[in-house]
C-alpha cells in the first residue's frame, strides 16, 4: 500500500453513522447470512441511531452542546480505533487462496478496504477464476443444501466488495503516483502560476494532489525543515484556489 493517504479510499470514524454488512452467523447447525447494522454509540448515549444528512448535522450540534457526550463519544471512537488496531495485528495473513476467501468473509465491513489493500497483491486474476469457478459449483449442483445457498450470499457479496473495492483502490494508486509528477512539476516549474494554469486544463488539480502537499508539509515541519514547508505552504494555498470537487 503506497504511502498513508487514504484519499477517501478509508471509511472515517469522526462522524456517527450506519452500515449495512453482510455477516456470517453461526447457528447450532450452519451458517446463515443476515443483515446486520453497525453504528456508533453502542452504550445509547446519543439516542437511537439515525442517518442522512440532517442527522448528521443534529448529532454535530448535540455533541458541541453536550461536553459530557462528545468526551464519551471520543473515548468510544479511540476504543474502537484500539480494538481494529489490535485485530488486524492478531490475523494470520492467509497462504493460499483457499484461506484468501475465508479471511475475506471473516473480515468486518469497517475493515474491508484496509484489507483489501494490504491484500490487493493477493488479488489476482487466479483468486477470481476460483471464486467463480466455487460459485459455479454451487449454483448448478444438482443437491442444494441450505449451507449451500447461503455459501453462494455470501460469495456473490464478497465478490461484488471485492471486485468495487479493488477499482477504488487501483485509481487511488494511479491519482497518487500522477500527484507526485505533478507535484514535481510544480517544484522545479520557472513559472508556477504558468503551470497551475497549465494543469487546470487538463484537471490535474485534485484532492489528491492537495493530500499530497500536506504530507510533504507535514514532514518537512517535523523535520525542522521551515523554510521549505513555508514554501510548500504558498504553492497549497495557490493549488486551492483552482481546486474545485
Amino acid at each position: 500500500m503506497a504511502g498513508t493517504l487514504s484519499l477517501g479510499f478509508a471509511t472515517s470514524y469522526t462522524t456517527a453513522f450506519t452500515s449495512v454488512s453482510i455477516k456470517r452467523v453461526r447457528t447450532s447447525t450452519c451458517f446463515r447470512t443476515k443483515i446486520r447494522c453497525i453504528g456508533w454509540d453502542p452504550e445509547g448515549i446519543l439516542g437511537p441511531p439515525t442517518t442522512g444528512h440532517l442527522a448528521r448535522r443534529e448529532f454535530q450540534r448535540r455533541l458541541e452542546k453536550d461536553a459530557d457526550a462528545r468526551e464519551q463519544f471520543q473515548r468510544q471512537v479511540q476504543e474502537e480505533n484500539e480494538r481494529r488496531r489490535a485485530l488486524r495485528e492478531s490475523r494470520r495473513e492467509p497462504n493460499n487462496i483457499e484461506e484468501l476467501v475465508e479471511y475475506f468473509l471473516d473480515t468486518e465491513a469497517q475493515e474491508l478496504e484496509f484489507e483489501i489493500a494490504r491484500m490487493r497483491p493477493k488479488l489476482t486474476n487466479e483468486f477470481f477464476t476460483h471464486l467463480k469457478f466455487e460459485l459455479g459449483q454451487l449454483r448448478f449442483a444438482v443437491q442444494k443444501t441450505e449451507d449451500m445457498e447461503d455459501r453462494v450470499i455470501e460469495l456473490e457479496a464478497l465478490q461484488k466488495a471485492l471486485l468495487e473495492g479493488i477499482g477504488a483502490y487501483d485509481k487511488l494508486q494511479a491519482n497518487i503516483v500522477k500527484a507526485k509528477d505533478n507535484l514535481n512539476k510544480i517544484f522545479t516549474s520557472k513559472d508556477v502560476q504558468a503551470t497551475l494554469l497549465e494543469m487546470v486544463e487538463k484537471n490535474e488539480i485534485n484532492k489528491s494532489l492537495l493530500a499530497l502537499l500536506d504530507e510533504n508539509i507535514v514532514s518537512a515541519r517535523r523535520s525542522n525543515q521551515l523554510q521549505a514547508a513555508e514554501y510548500m505552504e504558498k504553492v497549497r494555498g495557490a493549488v486551492r484556489k483552482y481546486y474545485t470537487v
